[in-house]
């Protein structure tokens, strides 16, 4: 049975925010698009959430999300920028939530380590991944970081829904080995 489920990635930003949407079929990622929400022409900030609302909605009914990805607020010390980015990042949830699209948040470190491996990595090495990784032509790249930022977030999704093996508990190797016997080798 071919497995094919749509993840859209968002990167949350109260001036500039990023959308990224991948196609997972057979448990192999390719882009769909990324692109941005430009909410800078806005002044009034409720005027900015309604456009995220709407322009969400928008690429959810386009592109028929399975799940979405969101990059989680880091925490900063300007305690009005925070609030700002929190109510945008709760707009996009809420267009998912209308929508009936589970969400599934990362914080950006983890984001970060699942695409290079560095939980201090620079947009740029992001970026250059995922272009890498998903064989992006460079006339396809956004000039907007938020876009692969988003598309990031897509991926890490993407990797945590991996393997069900990966993601089971485990108490030790003779538990491991309980619940995996096909895939172990016996030497005698």
């Amino acid at each position: 049975m071919i497995m094919e489920k749509i993840i859209l990635g968002i990167d949350p930003g109260t001036n500039i925010m990023g959308y990224g949407l991948l196609k997972v079929v057979d448990n192999k990622a390719r882009l769909i698009t990324m692109g941005v929400i430009d909410l800078r022409k806005f002044s009034d900030q409720y005027m900015k959430l309604g456009h995220i609302y709407s322009r969400v909605t928008g690429i959810i009914e386009a592109y028929l999300p399975d799940e979405m990805a969101i990059e989680a607020p880091f925490f900063g010390k300007n305690i009005q920028s925070m609030l700002k980015l929190g109510r945008a990042q709760g707009t996009a949830i809420a267009a998912a939530i209308c929508h009936s699209v589970p969400i599934h948040e990362y914080a950006p470190m983890k984001i970060k380590v699942a695409i290079t491996g560095q939980g201090l990595a620079s947009k740029e090495q992001v970026a250059g991944m995922l272009q890498r990784m998903l064989h992006i032509p460079d006339n396809e790249m956004c000039d907007f970081m938020d876009a692969t930022d988003a598309l990031a977030a897509a991926y890490c999704h993407y990797l945590q829904m991996g393997r069900p093996e990966s993601q089971a508990n485990y108490n030790g190797w003779k538990d491991f080995v309980n619940k995996n016997r096909n895939r172990v080798c016996n030497r005698q």
